[in-house]
C-alpha cells in the first residue's frame, strides 16, 4: 500500500470532528501555499503585466468601479 493510500484509509476512518479538522488545516495550508506562490511570482516579475493591463485601462479612461 502506498503512502497515499495509508493516508486515504486513515482519512476515511475519522470521526466527523475529527475531519472536519484536518479539513480546516488543509484550507488553511493550501491558502497559505497559494498566498506565497502569488508573492513570489510578483516578485519575479510574474504578474507585471496585470499593473500594465490596469495603466492601459486607466489611461483610456475604461476602469470600472467593483
Amino acid at each position: 500500500m502506498s503512502q497515499i493510500e495509508q493516508i486515504v484509509s486513515s482519512i476515511e476512518s475519522l470521526p466527523d470532528q475529527e475531519f472536519a479538522k484536518l479539513r480546516e488545516w488543509i484550507t488553511e495550508r493550501d491558502w497559505e501555499r497559494w498566498d506565497r506562490q502569488i508573492e513570489n511570482d510578483s516578485k519575479d516579475g510574474k504578474l507585471d503585466f496585470l499593473i500594465a493591463e490596469a495603466n492601459d485601462e486607466k489611461q483610456k479612461n475604461q476602469l470600472r468601479e467593483l
